[in-house]
């Protein structure tokens, strides 16, 4: 077969030619390029789909975007089906604002994006001393965010018009002081109120359930004692560590980068400097600037003729109240830790020089370096542990991808094993006993990713018992694994789970007992009967730190106080019943600003009528979550069967 490839090459790409270039004709560049645009939709702006790629990918830049700022964040929470469901309602909100952004035509001109631009405090960053732009550090800005420099001034420019959407509701929101002090002060107000509680615990010891009624309980209730499916695993991870371990220096590489890096790893030059500071800040005048410089320029030329009177001639005439008082004295510092163009002159010039003038944002400086401390020179073997873990980190990053497509495809071809990539990788194979497809409550890391969970539990997985696909879970960080051995879901035996089954029985006989009891007394209190031993009174309001939460709070805070004592019962589910009456109403303490506190009520109008014309765009768009919302189970009925 391939020595005909091999002879006929002519005839073969002919062909090759009448095939791909129809396709290319039918479907188009774009729809060759959607076939792997990220898979199945996950919800549908107007007639655009949000792939699940996008999703995922949308999701990475999130998670790398919190775990660069918090490191000591839980990967486990991160990588959440509530967490990643939060990406997703992000990512339709970008989609739908950009879709009315283009629908209402909200363009953004040139000199409003060049004005943007200017205004930002990153790029403003970036200018030389003359104020032109440094571009190779604005192409290396964009580079850093995965664009060209267009393509981040056309990122920019879609941000800004999609953020017209919303700044004609928001921008127009208002609140009259009068409405929003009515409603400011029904909201602090607080209330006198006492609770008799009816919990279950009071009423468990009445409840004696037979055999017979137990087993009716457990037949009808079969879900509530599920033993959640599980699997005994190996598997292995691939990640930079791991590559770094495969790595060999050798002896050559390390003298020359010693050689080239020393100085840099020995430590950082310091240098300590005075200087004469003469005010001229970015908004004053031309006029007024050039004044300041003359008079810098005067000073210069005094300290030129007695340099041994900078001190002096600081202590009287720099503008810089922190160095002032110490004849100019900035004490030493290393490159960073001054505006770039005044290290730039300190560092070039020698112990005991004055500089010329030297304009920064502050004004016209005149600087005197006073003393260099140049770090002692470390020998290769003081720095040999650090040089040898740094090549590894450069080699093992150059390496990875290499690596990762080997692994990638190694668990693929050879699907009923992960010994052979594992040898061939030097990679360890790791074993995992009792992982559950949900996660298990005392396992984290790698093994809590729900990615790999549902790789896992895949049934190619389950049945065939083969590796997984290599999962990326983190940046720099491949797995794959392979069920040894798997039980599926059981309903587990009446026998087994007796205790479990009672005390169910048991909480919620009492939950309904309190509950009557509740109600009952209720019905005779508001019909005029004696309450007196209900307990003390406790002031409650929507403050923080309530003596009670929840739906208890919310019950006295919301009851009718029209007619007082207002009485009001709470089922409280599980955990029985409450009875609330309201004493006494008392009106909130006039706030120290209430002006203040307006404004931030007018916030909270606007930030109302902006989400209601998100949910008018939605349907205006006919948004479709093709996901279903993550739900959180009352009560983990696993753990308990466990």
């Amino acid at each position: 077969m391939f020595d005909f490839v091999r002879k006929h090459t002519k005839v073969m790409m002919f062909l090759m030619f009448l095939l791909i270039i129809p396709a290319f004709v039918l479907v188009g560049v774009d729809g060759f390029k959607s076939i792997n645009a990220g898979g199945d939709a996950v919800a549908k702006v107007g007639s655009h789909n949000v792939t699940q790629g996008e999703w995922d990918a949308a999701h990475k830049n999130e998670v790398d975007r919190l775990r660069a700022s918090m490191p000591n964040l839980d990967a486990k929470l991160l990588e959440s089906p509530e967490a990643r469901y939060v990406t997703l309602e992000r990512l339709v909100r970008e989609r739908v604002l950009s879709e009315a952004a283009q629908t209402f035509r909200l363009n953004t001109s040139d000199a409003r994006l060049a004005r943007e631009l200017q205004q930002n405090p990153t790029i403003a960053s970036l200018r030389k001393s003359d104020g032109t732009l440094d571009i190779e550090r604005y192409r290396q800005l964009a580079a850093s965010q995965g664009l060209t420099p267009e393509g981040f001034e056309a990122r920019v420019r879609n941000d800004l018009s999609v953020r017209q959407v919303e700044s004609g509701i928001v921008g127009t929101a208002f609140s009259p002081a009068a409405l929003a002090d009515i409603s400011l002060n029904a909201f602090f107000e607080k209330r006198e109120v006492q609770i008799a509680r009816f919990t279950p615990a009071d009423f468990a010891a009445k409840v004696n359930p037979s055999d017979t009624e137990l087993d009716a309980f457990y037949q009808a209730n079969q879900s509530m004692f599920q033993a959640q499916e599980s699997a005994n695993i190996e598997y292995v991870v691939l990640d930079l560590d791991a590559v770094k371990k495969t790595i060999t220096l050798n002896e050559a590489d390390l003298k020359s980068y010693y050689e080239q890096n020393a100085a840099r790893l020995s430590g950082k030059e310091e240098r300590r400097a005075s200087h004469i500071l003469v005010n001229a800040n970015k908004d004053m005048s031309a006029a007024d600037r050039q004044k300041a410089k003359e008079k810098a320029q005067s000073l210069l030329a005094l300290v030129r003729k007695a340099p041994e009177s900078f001190a002096d001639v600081a202590r009287k005439n720099s503008q810089d109240v922190g160095s002032a008082p110490n004849g100019g004295d900035l004490d030493f510092f290393g490159r960073g830790a001054m505006v770039k163009p005044f290290e730039d002159a300190t560092f070039a010039m020698k112990k005991g020089d004055i500089s010329d003038l030297v304009e920064s944002d502050f004004g016209f400086h005149i600087i005197r370096v006073t003393d260099i401390k140049v770090p002692k020179q470390r020998s290769f073997e003081e720095l040999r542990a650090g040089i040898e873990a740094d090549l590894k980190a450069q080699q093992a990053q150059r390496k990875y991808a290499e690596v990762a497509d080997a692994f990638t495809n190694g668990v693929y071809e050879q699907s009923d094993s992960l010994k052979p990539i594992a040898e061939r990788l030097k990679l360890d194979v790791k074993t995992a006993s009792n992982l559950q497809r949900n996660g298990t409550p005392s396992v984290s890391g790698v093994l809590a990713n729900p990615k790999l969970l549902a790789a896992v539990f895949s049934p190619d997985s389950v049945e065939k018992k083969r590796n997984t696909e290599a999962v990326e879970i983190a940046a720099n960080q491949l797995v794959a694994a392979r069920i040894t051995q798997y039980t599926p879901a059981r309903t587990l035996p009446l026998a087994e789970v007796r205790s479990i089954v009672h005390d169910r029985l048991v909480a919620k006989r009492a939950a309904e007992m309190a509950g009557k009891e509740g109600a009952a007394k209720l019905a005779a209190w508001k019909a005029g009967g004696a309450a007196d031993n209900l307990p003390a009174v406790v002031t409650v309001s929507r403050e923080p730190n309530q003596p009670i939460q929840g739906p208890l709070l919310d019950a006295a805070l919301r009851a009718d106080t029209s007619s007082l004592p207002a009485w009001v019962g709470v089922d409280l589910g599980a955990q029985g019943y409450a009875v609330v009456r309201v004493n006494k109403v008392l009106a909130r303490t006039p706030p120290p600003d209430a002006n203040k506190e307006r404004a931030q009520y007018a916030q909270w109008v606007a930030s109302a009528e902006n989400q209601a014309y998100y949910q008018w765009l939605k349907e205006r768009f006919k948004v479709q979550m093709k996901v279903q919302r993550p739900t959180r189970a009352s009560f983990d009925t696993q753990t308990s069967a466990e």
